[in-house]
């Protein structure tokens, strides 16, 4: 359990640098910038990050060891694999790109429109902050989580907990003690007016994450729930530019009830009709296959029956909602390298795509001690143990990888 926990603090630490935390790092970005000189304020905030992102770690855990306690095969990220939960992200990360731009503000009391004010609201946007940044950090696994997180998996409720917390704990670490100790961040630039220009370029980022997420329904729900998106977009973008206005007229003292009453009007003719639009279908092709290179099918029952057989297995384990999975897949998987490695050997290529709920690949990690994606696994032909490689690829230790396992030299 001890060597669990520590894996995950350093696995929570390392997820601060993943590809997918990226689009989120902004919002850390911005509340490290927006420190002061009162150390009870800044404390303040750095308790409220904290707070954010040990709450949400603990209430997703907790919903994750209630289902796997029902009976439902469900692993680390679960929540992406739901359409429904992958439009209200998106929808989300839209709002907060136009809170950075302006557009409105949120937990502010205006001095006059578009002010960054440091004093007000601070701790509540740090907590959502928190815990947004634990929500989109789901999709993928640091180095040393995937381990912990399977071992979490199978143990009794209170030492999974902890285990989590932990993750959570090392996942807030790096923001947290700056905030929380204020003379670590006096290498920091000092806040002034560039802070603005600044706010707002960090906009881009979240836009990126937005695009993501609806690269991501498409991929889940087809077409249909792909205009529902774009459109409900569309709304909410209108609805937020309204909600501003009415902040303006409030802040000088003029009429703005009937502009927050279209505001929550609007809001609701874009999220209401959601439910009914976007629902599981098949996925589409898998975008990360690996060009020009014979796949099988994966099953539990294929990789049975072609193990030991003379010739090596390797099964990726992906889903669209995992960004690390597509970074291996550009920079390491579709190489001509990786491509040439896998034909001179003849190693079966299978991909388990868990882009939608799978029960048998769940299984399959379980079986296999992980409890996250993405995750690679080598069957060597002469049918011996299984090898799993890192979570983060290259060409060199793919190529190697296979070699080792085939017996055949590339």
């Amino acid at each position: 359990m001890l060597t669990a926990m520590l894996a995950a603090f350093a696995g929570g630490i390392i997820l601060n640098f993943m590809p997918c935390v990226f689009p989120i790092i902004s919002l850390k970005a911005l509340g490290l910038l927006r420190h002061t000189q009162d150390p009870a304020h800044v404390r303040k905030e750095g308790f409220g990050f904290l707070l954010g992102t040990v709450v949400t770690m603990l209430i997703l855990a907790g919903i994750l060891l209630a289902l796997r306690a029902g009976g439902t095969a469900v692993g680390w990220g679960f929540q992406l694999q739901s359409p429904l939960v992958i439009a209200f992200l998106a929808l989300v990360i839209l709002g907060a790109a136009l809170n950075l731009l302006g557009v409105f503000e949120v937990g502010l009391s205006l001095q006059r429109a578009g002010e960054i004010n440091l004093q007000r609201g601070a701790f509540t946007r740090a907590a959502l902050t928190g815990a947004l940044s634990i929500i989109v950090a789901t999709p993928c696994a640091a180095p040393f989580m995937a381990g912990a997180i399977g071992y979490a998996l199978v143990q009794p409720p209170a030492v999974a907990l902890a285990i989590f917390f932990t993750l959570a704990l090392g996942f807030a670490a790096p923001f947290s003690l700056i905030s929380l100790f204020p003379a670590l961040g006096k290498w920091l630039p000092r806040p002034g007016a560039w802070m603005s220009i600044l706010k707002r370029g960090l906009a881009f980022p979240m836009f990126g994450a937005f695009g993501w997420l609806v690269w991501v329904l498409a991929q889940q729900a087809g077409n249909t729930a792909l205009a529902a998106i774009l459109a409900a977009a569309v709304v909410v973008s209108f609805a937020a530019w309204l909600y501003g206005m009415a902040q303006q007229q409030r802040f000088a003292g003029r009429r703005h009830k009937a502009l927050f009453t279209a505001t929550a009007a609007l809001l609701l003719a874009a999220l209401v009709p959601l439910p009914s639009v976007i629902t599981n279908s098949a996925a589409l092709p898998s975008a990360q296959a690996t060009q020009q290179v014979e796949e099988v099918k994966w099953s539990p029952q294929t990789v049975a029956d072609n193990r030991g057989h003379g010739k090596a297995i390797f099964v990726n384990f992906t889903a669209s909602w995992c960004i690390t999975c597509q970074v291996n897949e550009k920079t390491s998987l579709s190489t001509q390298a990786v491509k040439e490695a896998l034909a001179k050997t003849g190693t079966l290529y299978m991909i388990a795509d868990s882009t939608t709920f799978n029960a048998d690949i769940d299984d399959a990690l379980n079986e296999l001690g992980q409890g996250s994606l993405p995750l690679y696994v080598i069957y060597p032909a002469d049918g011996s143990a299984p090898k799993i490689l890192p979570q983060v690829l290259t060409p060199s230790i793919v190529v190697n990888a296979l070699t080792g396992a085939s017996g055949k030299k590339t």
